[in-house]
């Protein structure tokens, strides 16, 4: 099989990359991507630098066009969430992305003992805590409908039991359950549509 190189004009780095998998750590997720595989270094090399006018053919493919009539497209600028929690270790952590960049404005963590909805519900309130303080008028997206339907109801209906190992976990919930029932805010919160757009550009790739 003959090697191709990859040119990715629009994702969360930008360049050529000599496999597919560094390429497609580049798209994954990433809103509108646009990358093309070439033969050669050099005609990777040149393409990158033309842009991707000239390679790219601005149609979409018919399952493209039904779920941009059904979703639309994410909003840009805007903060994407998510939580992370994994089964075995019960390790988790959170963050929140530059929806359009995927650069991290906030990530927090490990803590010990605790579940995703907790991790996306606190990731949500820190993004909106953020949005205030800084004065963002942007939308937030998150792809748990738990956490979301949390914040809405200012509290987080955990069924996670309190442990001497998640006591700091459960004092963040508390702390952001008071912040939302002491603030009002204009945010929009926004389901992420992962069917439509492909993985939260805050997911942590563990799936």
């Amino acid at each position: 099989m003959k090697k191709k190189y990859y040119v990715v004009w629009k994702g969360y780095a930008a360049g050529v990359f000599d496999t597919w998998e560094e390429c497609k750590k580049q798209v994954n997720g990433f809103p509108s991507p646009e990358y093309k595989a070439f033969p050669s270094l050099e005609a990777a090399t040149a393409a990158f630098e033309q842009g991707s006018s000239q390679f790219l053919e601005k149609r979409k493919h018919p399952i493209h066009i039904i779920m941009d009539g059904l979703y639309g497209t994410p909003i840009v600028p805007s903060i994407s969430v998510d939580g992370a929690c994994s089964s075995s270790t019960k390790i988790a952590e959170y963050q929140g992305v530059n929806t359009e960049s995927g650069a991290v404005l906030f990530k927090v963590g490990p803590f010990i003992d605790a579940t995703n909805n907790v991790m996306e519900f606190l990731a949500l309130v820190h993004a909106l805590a953020l949005c205030k303080q800084k004065k963002l008028e942007v939308p937030i997206y998150s792809d748990s409908l738990n956490a979301i339907k949390w914040v809405k109801t200012k509290k987080a209906r955990t069924n996670l039991t309190p442990t001497a190992r998640n006591a700091k976990v459960f004092d963040m919930i508390k702390r952001a359950e008071k912040w939302l029932e002491k603030n009002t805010y204009s945010t929009k919160i926004l389901k992420w549509e992962t069917k439509a757009w492909g993985e939260n550009p805050a997911d942590f790739g563990r799936k």
